[in-house]
């Protein structure tokens, strides 16, 4: 596939934004594990990853994908339960359903908004979402597609999305993915391809409580901040940052508030 791997500094921001994830003993996703029987979905499997690939399945297989369909609620148990009387979705459903389905059983894991380069201009398909877990077995983040059930993988290492555009940039031979479906590799990382520029994800990625939507978006060094998404909608409450060191930083440690007005 080829291209060019984005530029980004491995240095911590002086000060980073305090990332908050759901945990196992939340009201809202103990409700969500019980209602759904997710501990027994993951039954079985010893390794964070194994139980990633099961709920990831599992997420796959409660509806068919419409990328014109849109939850009345953006939560999981809502979407779960408009997908049970038939409703179909797209991508930021996987992914948020599969974002409180891992948290609901310790694993910590985000939404992730991927970007095209020219997310500004584009009229539309200029963004896919996908779920990032923590594997604290491999001390990693790992890219997790559930509308596609698609984990890339390089030699038996499953990637982050950074990593991933690294690999596809530079042609790597060993790119392979875990999935349950017939999906074909050369099709999903072509298609996916284009939206590997910008990454950003909300700091709070807790259900149940009110939290402001502020967010924190990876951009490649040299590259202008995206402020307006497909011409017309104004992208706020957004931080920016050229470091997937910040962007990465791991879950379990206590990270420092960001000054406001550092990243603009």
């Amino acid at each position: 596939m080829g291209g060019e791997v984005l530029p980004f500094t491995t240095q911590l921001d002086p000060a980073i934004p305090a990332f908050q994830y759901g945990t196992a003993d939340d009201e809202y996703l103990t409700r969500l594990r019980d209602l759904y029987g997710l501990e027994d979905v993951v039954a079985g499997r010893q390794t964070d990853y194994d139980k990633v690939r099961a709920l990831c399945v599992w997420v796959h297989n409660r509806w068919e994908h419409d990328g014109h369909s849109q939850a009345r609620n953006l939560d999981p148990i809502s979407i779960l339960k408009e997908a049970a009387l038939g409703k179909q979705f797209q991508c930021i459903e996987y992914s948020t359903v599969l974002t409180g389905a891992l948290s609901s059983i310790g694993i910590p894991a985000r939404t992730v908004y991927l970007k095209t380069a020219d997310v500004e201009t584009r009229r539309s398909g200029a963004s896919h979402v996908v779920t990032e877990a923590w594997l604290r077995d491999q001390q990693k983040w790992v890219l997790v597609d559930a509308q596609w059930d698609i984990i890339p993988t390089l030699r038996n290492t499953p990637l982050s999305a950074v990593e991933l555009q690294k690999v596809l940039a530079t042609n790597e031979p060993d790119l392979q993915f875990a999935t349950s479906t017939g999906a074909k590799g050369n099709y999903y990382f072509k298609w996916l391809k284009p939206y590997l520029y910008y990454f950003d994800t909300r700091l709070d990625q807790r259900f149940g409580v009110n939290a402001a939507p502020s967010s924190l978006m990876l951009v490649p060094e040299g590259a202008p901040k995206p402020r307006i998404f497909q011409r017309t909608a104004k992208i706020t409450r957004m931080r920016y940052t050229n470091s997937v060191s910040t962007f990465y930083s791991a879950p379990d440690v206590v990270l420092l508030s960001l000054d406001p007005t550092s990243q603009r």
